[in-house]
């Protein structure tokens, strides 16, 4: 896989008894003939790590000489396709790709970046970095920069290179907040984009001690549009990465339309990581079950395969 094994806390876990070719033999069965079986593919491929995938993927290939993800894509329509071939493709350049399409598009679509960018680790970042290159011959940092500017532009960039680590004290950062000048937006954005999400938390509560509120609530006062949105997110993602994308989660299917893109990207890429503790935080906070939430805001094979992404109702 091009990300390193975590202990997971993720609910799709490696397929125990797997075998590439009997399950590429199982999808092309269910894309023959008249009608598709999507009940097969989806129960199929939501119960298989992303690394079995890309086996069945070459199994496929090997053994029907055909592309898999292009013979989905030729069955499938809708999201359940998007969904599908977000579940076939590896994690790396998944992002990449989430990220090329966000900075290409007419318009740059900060939401995906502001997601994508605080919640990833050092090595996810290096590995999402790589793959942009690889597969769409260009450099991200180039692309956000062209895209971007300001304090918003340099947080997004830092969080790009960096490995977090170092030490501050919190007086620091204070200082940085609304109480004495305005606020330093640059000691904030270089705080909050290079310390250790540990570190940042005992800022966090010193913080809250000077101050007398919550540092979220010094940046809402004091920022505003794609720089408050994104150091939200990296205060959001240092508390607690799983209670980050089960708000996220929860916004993307609180509106009259579902944020179906939001949606997808955040079960597909949390499944294997977090999904079990996105789960709790989400029914902690929120007082019913992520399960149910999608049950009331989706329908058919496209709720289906979310459901089993899921993992089970709490």
């Amino acid at each position: 896989s091009d990300f390193p094994a975590q202990e997971s806390r993720g609910s799709v876990k490696p397929f125990v008894h797997f075998n590439a070719k009997q399950d590429a033999d199982l999808l092309k069965k269910a894309m023959k003939g008249i009608g598709t079986d999507e009940d097969t593919i989806l129960m199929l491929l939501t119960s298989r790590s992303n690394d079995q995938r890309q086996e069945i993927k070459a199994a496929y290939k090997k053994s029907h000489g055909k592309d898999l993800v292009k013979e989905l894509k030729s069955e499938l329509g809708g999201k359940l396709e998007d969904l599908i071939v977000a579940l076939m493709t590896p994690p790396a350049s998944y992002d990449a790709n989430e990220l090329h399409k966000a900075l290409k598009g007419a318009g740059t679509d900060d939401k995906v970046l502001i997601e994508i960018l605080p919640s990833r680790t050092s090595e996810e970042i290096n590995a999402i970095v790589k793959a942009y290159k690889k597969d769409h011959s260009g450099k991200l940092e180039k692309d956000i920069m062209g895209d971007t500017s300001g304090h918003y532009q340099q947080l997004l960039v830092i969080l790009l290179q960096v490995s977090r680590g170092g030490r501050l004290l919190s007086q620091d950062l204070f200082a940085a907040g609304e109480e004495k000048f305005g606020t330093d937006e640059d000691k904030f954005v270089n705080i909050l984009g290079t310390r250790s999400f540990e570190h940042l938390r005992k800022v966090f509560d010193v913080y809250r001690t000077i101050a007398g509120c919550e540092i979220e609530e010094s940046i809402k006062d004091e920022c505003t549009g794609n720089l408050e949105n994104l150091l939200l997110a990296a205060v959001k993602c240092a508390r607690s990465i799983p209670g980050y994308f089960a708000e996220c989660l929860r916004e993307s299917m609180r509106r009259a339309g579902t944020d179906d893109e939001t949606l997808i990207r955040i079960m597909v890429s949390r499944s294997e990581v977090d999904m079990l503790d996105i789960r709790a935080y989400f029914k902690k906070n929120y007082g019913c079950s992520l399960y149910s939430s999608i049950q009331e805001d989706t329908d058919g094979d496209y709720q289906k395969a979310l459901l089993y992404l899921s993992g089970g109702n709490d």
